[in-house]
């Protein structure tokens, strides 16, 4: 306190020495004053009555109603004073936040990390960008014994931190499963009991889950109430709606999944995606899915990887460079 005091007094008599002599040098004091001032915690409204109390020594004659103006600035100040407190605190406690959930993201980044199969004749392109820090999409490859191609993609009902890990808990599940070949509807059904014994309430995921033939080129799949995807047929030119259905994970432990199976033809493409795109829009006004898919057959002579970074590009610029929707999307073509 006797600091604090001390200090006021400096400004006293700094505010003397400006009256009677203009002296710039001491307006620097002053603007030094004000940085220590912060420092030991000294309130704009302590300054002000200490300005007014050295002007009534100076200038004894002064107008009332320059008094009554210092008296309403002096309140006003208090509780700017207590505003810009609390201001600071909820600053404070945000930038640790902010810390905390960057910690989280590079957490989920590796936890999540996956690798695209590199195999003859199958070219994949895959990319999930969250549309906040944490990402509530999440896709997944594996390949089973025999090199077949096992492909998930998922969306958490329920976003920020608890989603995010709860996914990396459904990749662990995934990795513990046998290496021999696994059909989709087994996946689901499996995935379908970690899911209900260990989702919050409240907390839903939908998933589609693929397996691809390397050697038949038969790609087996089921849906756990995950956004339908595309098959484009390359003979016929045009998109094939992937007709499955399937209740969400998590909602009753016995589920059976249905499981669909479709030929994949040189040149064709399977296209898996989340509601970033559906739910995509500029203003007013939702994308259309057949302006995802004009995009994909205008860039499907390059390679999947291209495709999927000029899809995202261009929904990028849609929407004015603000992403209101995790977007994930995954090319899977066949090229022999």
């Amino acid at each position: 306190m006797c600091s604090l005091r001390s200090d006021i007094g400096d400004y006293k008599e700094l505010l003397r020495q400006y009256i009677k002599t203009k002296d710039e040098a001491v307006l620097y004091e002053a603007e030094q004053f004000s940085k220590s001032s912060i420092q030991n915690n000294i309130s704009p409204d302590e300054i002000i009555n200490e300005h007014y109390q050295a002007i009534l020594e100076l200038i004894p004659d002064l107008d009332e109603r320059v008094k009554d103006s210092f008296y309403f600035l002096i309140e006003t100040m208090i509780s700017y004073g207590l505003a810009y407190q609390e201001y600071h605190v909820l600053r404070e406690k945000q930038i640790e936040l902010r810390a905390e959930i960057d910690v989280a993201a590079n957490m989920q980044d590796t936890l999540l990390n996956t690798s695209i199969p590199n195999v003859e004749h199958i070219d994949i392109g895959a990319k999930s960008v969250p549309a906040k820090q944490m990402n509530g999409d999440y896709y997944h490859f594996v390949q089973d014994d025999e090199g077949n191609i096992g492909v998930a993609i998922a969306d958490v009902i329920g976003k920020g931190i608890p989603a995010a890990f709860f996914m990396s808990m459904i990749k662990y599940a995934m990795e513990s499963f046998p290496e021999n070949r696994m059909y989709p509807k087994v996946i689901l059904e499996l995935l379908n009991r970690v899911v209900e014994r260990n989702v919050e309430s409240g907390m839903f995921v939908t998933m589609f889950y693929g397996l691809y033939d390397i050697y038949r080129h038969d790609f087996y799949y089921a849906t756990a109430g995950h956004e339908p995807g595309f098959i484009y047929r390359a003979e016929d030119d045009y998109f094939e709606e992937i007709d499955a259905k399937g209740l969400l994970l998590g909602v009753k432990n016995d589920v059976k999944y249905r499981q669909y199976v479709n030929h994949i033809h040189n040149g064709d493409m399977i296209v898996l995606l989340t509601d970033g795109f559906t739910e995509c829009r500029s203003g007013d006004r939702f994308i259309e899915r057949e302006e995802v898919l004009d995009i994909i057959k205008q860039n499907k002579h390059l390679p999947a990887n291209d495709i999927v970074e000029n899809v995202y590009k261009s929904l990028e610029r849609f929407q004015d460079f603000n992403m209101r929707d995790d977007f994930t999307l995954i090319i899977i073509k066949r090229n022999n």
